[in-house]
């Protein structure tokens, strides 16, 4: 099991290093564990090794374990390109047996007396490997899966074949939904369709009476209570799903009349994903369960109550953002047990069976991707320009009488002065005042003086503010070698927090702020919001280690990646899925269980409709045009064409030149 079994997953904060830059010998992999906090949001599964890089560890520290370094490298060595997706099928396995375990102990512990049925909404990550894989190691535990849509009942229909697993069936539903889910129970699947929309009552009915199949429904209710967090939309009154208690009663009517009112075996909730707080789960719990008994009272017989999804995952470690969450998996699992039974027992209504959905917190942390550093626009001036002279406008010379004053005692002073000149220069710029040549020493000579100042206040007690001002003024811009729309679209979507560090260096002190910047022409695609193990806030820019072209490749992670991510990604700039890797690990180290291959630009292009056939022959026209026209030779004619059709071939991320 992982390391998180029985505690909390918010863990207390450790404080990280100092402003001031430290002797490289005295900086260790703790100061870097705390820098980053992944011993708070690694759950126990990823750590930072004695060799100063990234380990994936699924059973905890004493498991098997991998070096993400030496494994982004031989993978490359294998053919497969950066940017990388690595997925960690252990991981998912320990995530589906921690959550199994959680209840199994609640249950106990309580002397409940219904199950627990787990199943895995398949809209959180469909890959196929991925939801194969859940299938197989949720066997032996009952996970059955759920889906929201046509394609997604037929994708489970396909994988599902769990003795005692639960098929729940979402969504919107017309009858050609409906009737395939019903036939499926003639292939021995336990399949509850929810009923959503009332309207769909009279549908599933219909269809039970043509095909001769009882069938097994649920009522998804419209609760009052809401979450909390970026989901809290998903319930209140005006969610998009759910029967009001008005349509509930409604259909338990309709139900009886129709003489099938036995059919009714589940009564469904969703309060939104990813619920940072358990006062909110608690809450929703107590109004569920007083549906589910007054559903009894009615005659309904029910068998199960689905709590939905929301159980949150704690990306950020802090334990109170909406990033974060406030108890642990054993708190979930405890509180949903003993307010059911409490409630039921209360009204003398039998144990509901518990079905949970619990989809991100079974997948988030099994993912993580890989890409390299390809540029960088860094904004330290340890250098100043030639200095100014008496017959130089008045701005540079006061610029250069900062830099050449600046002690700790005046350092406040010269902080002022230096915010100011910034102000003033480019004022005097539009104003005609200076030059663009004048303009351009005054910006060398303020970043080198907020470089110098930096380092000054570095050293200087109390100087707190200015070090934090002038480490977002100097903030490089690292280019990276992804796409945040493809890959981690929620980040630029809703905000979403999620880890991000290098994955090796860290025995040495990463002394440079910045943000990362995608490949994509769009000025959202970036990020900009960072942990802050220290102070537990969001930050603006990453700490980072200093990067040069032509140096040896730089390679950043961003973690918990396996919810959400992949299937929401779009093609924003043509950039596609990247490389997809699974790996599991032995004793003996590791294997490369499933290859899947990023999108090739020519499969990019189908889905907007373009052929690659007719690309090229409208290409190699051209050249035909220019090479009559004497504008391009037989020879440069062969070699666009050539470029033109690798290109077509290749992967649409950036690729080194063979």
């Amino acid at each position: 099991m992982s390391l998180s079994n029985n505690t909390s997953t918010h863990l207390s904060k450790v404080p990280t290093h100092a402003f001031a830059k430290l002797p490289e010998a005295e900086w260790t992999v703790e100061n870097s564990s705390q820098l980053y906090g992944i011993n708070n949001w690694g759950n126990g599964y990823f750590r930072i090794n004695k060799d100063g890089n990234v380990a994936v560890t699924p059973k905890g520290e004493k498991g098997p374990s991998v070096d993400l370094y030496e494994l982004t490298q031989e993978l490359q060595d294998r053919g497969i390109r950066i940017p990388i997706m690595i997925r960690f099928p252990d991981i998912i396995r320990e995530r589906v047996h921690l959550l199994h375990a959680c209840f199994q102990k609640a249950i106990a512990d309580h002397s409940y007396k219904g199950s627990y049925r787990g199943v895995y909404p398949i809209k959180v990550n469909q890959q196929r490997h991925l939801v194969q894989e859940l299938v197989k190691f949720g066997k032996e535990v009952h996970l059955g899966l759920e889906c929201g849509s046509k394609p997604e009942l037929l994708v489970v229909l396909s994988l599902m074949n769990t003795p005692d697993g639960v098929i729940i069936c979402n969504g919107f539903k017309d009858a050609e939904y409906i009737e395939t889910a019903l036939l499926a129970k003639k292939i021995g699947r336990e399949i509850i369709i929810v009923v959503d929309r009332k309207d769909e009552l009279k549908l599933i009915t219909d269809a039970a009476k043509k095909l001769s199949i009882k069938p097994k429904i649920g009522f998804r209710a419209k609760l009052n209570t809401q979450g909390a967090g970026k989901w809290v939309d998903s319930a209140g009154a005006r969610s998009k799903f759910g029967l009001t208690a008005v349509e509930i009663v409604e259909g338990v009517e309709f139900l009886k009349k129709q003489d099938m009112l036995d059919c009714l075996e589940l009564l469904h909730y969703h309060i939104g994903s990813q619920v940072p707080s358990i006062q909110s789960i608690k809450s929703s719990l107590k109004e569920a369960a007083r549906f589910y008994t007054e559903l009894h009272s009615l005659g309904a017989k029910l068998k199960y109550i689905d709590v939905g999804g929301g159980l949150g995952v704690d990306y950020d470690g802090t334990g109170w953002s909406d990033s974060s969450i406030n108890y642990s998996e054993q708190e979930y699992a405890n509180d949903v047990v003993s307010t059911l039974q409490t409630l039921c027992d209360e009204k003398g209504v039998p144990h509901p069976n518990i079905v949970t959905e619990s989809g991100r917190a079974l997948v988030a942390h099994h993912s993580v991707l890989i890409f390299n550093v390809m540029g960088v626009n860094n904004l330290f001036k340890q250098d100043p320009p030639a200095p100014a002279t008496k017959q130089d406008p008045a701005i540079m010379q006061e610029l250069q009488y900062i830099y050449e004053k600046l002690t700790p005692e005046n350092i406040n002073e010269c902080f002022n002065d230096l915010m100011q000149s910034k102000s003033e220069t480019l004022n005097l710029f539009t104003y005609g005042v200076l030059n663009l040549t004048q303009r351009a020493w005054c910006e060398s000579m303020f970043f080198a003086i907020a470089t110098k100042m930096l380092s000054t206040a570095q050293k200087t007690p109390d100087c707190e503010d200015i070090v934090a001002s002038l480490r977002e003024t100097l903030c490089d811009t690292y280019f990276c070698n992804f796409s945040v729309f493809q890959s981690v679209p929620d980040s630029w979507a809703v905000g979403q927090l999620f880890p991000v560090m290098p994955i090796h260096n860290l025995k040495n002190e990463p002394c440079h702020e910045a943000t990362l910047a995608d490949l994509t022409c769009d000025s959202d695609g970036k990020i900009e919001k960072f942990i802050d193990s220290e102070s537990g806030e969001v930050k603006k820019t990453l700490r980072v280690h200093p990067f040069k072209e032509g140096d040896a490749p730089y390679y950043l992670g961003v973690f918990l990646t396996g919810a959400y991510q992949e299937i929401l990604g779009d093609l924003h700039n043509l950039f596609g899925d990247t490389d997809a890797v699974h790996i599991s690990l032995r004793d003996s180290g590791y294997t490369v269980d499933h290859y899947v291959p990023g999108d090739t630009v020519t499969e990019v292009l189908t889905y907007v409709q373009y052929g690659r056939a007719e690309m090229v022959d409208s290409v190699r026209q051209f050249t035909e045009e220019s090479i009559a026209n004497g504008n391009l030779t037989k020879q440069e004619a062969k070699a666009l064409i050539k470029h033109y059709e690798e290109g077509l071939s290749g992967y649409t991320y950036l690729e080194e030149m063979e």
